[in-house]
């Protein structure tokens, strides 16, 4: 019978697990209060732990934000679904659309890219393909602004 050696779940295992984690991407406050929790360490190892990060400058709100809109942006998400990502990994509102109007994203383009990417140049023959198109481009995030630019609608038609 193989038996689990037992874990050393001290304050300096919890700073080196919590630096572990942050030297493979950055993370907000709430992932590494999951991710250590997840691991067994207690509340009272976690917040200071995470407190002294913060303070040292190795775990910064601001900083996991900007990361996380540019690898979205990237992968062609629009704001309402960033927005939403954000606020499921603790990062208030406020500075989530901050970050998000800084980030100065011409949502539309994006929108078109990712609209030609899936579905090829060509505008959508009829309503049933726009309908689709356009459920498609909500369900990544894009506001009806951005999507109707990028199926090259005006905006004040139906």
């Amino acid at each position: 019978m193989r038996r689990s050696r037992p874990r050393d779940l001290d304050a300096p295992a919890c700073r080196r697990r919590a630096l572990d984690l942050l030297a493979r991407r950055e993370h907000s406050r709430l992932e590494l209060e999951r991710k250590l929790s997840a691991r067994g360490f207690a509340a009272e190892l976690i917040t200071p732990a995470l407190d002294r990060l913060e303070h040292e400058g190795l775990l910064a709100a601001t900083r996991f934000t900007e990361s996380f809109i540019r690898t979205r942006v990237a992968k062609g998400q629009g704001p309402h679904r960033i927005r939403a990502e954000l606020a499921a990994r603790g990062v208030a509102a406020t500075e989530a659309e901050e970050l998000l109007a800084a980030a100065e994203v011409d949502w539309g383009a994006l929108a078109g890219d990712v609209r030609r990417k899936r579905f090829g140049p060509e505008r959508p023959a009829d309503f049933k393909d726009r309908a689709r198109q356009v459920r498609f481009l909500e369900y990544r995030g894009f506001d009806r602004a951005a999507i109707e630019a990028a199926l090259e609608v005006p905006a004040d038609s139906d």
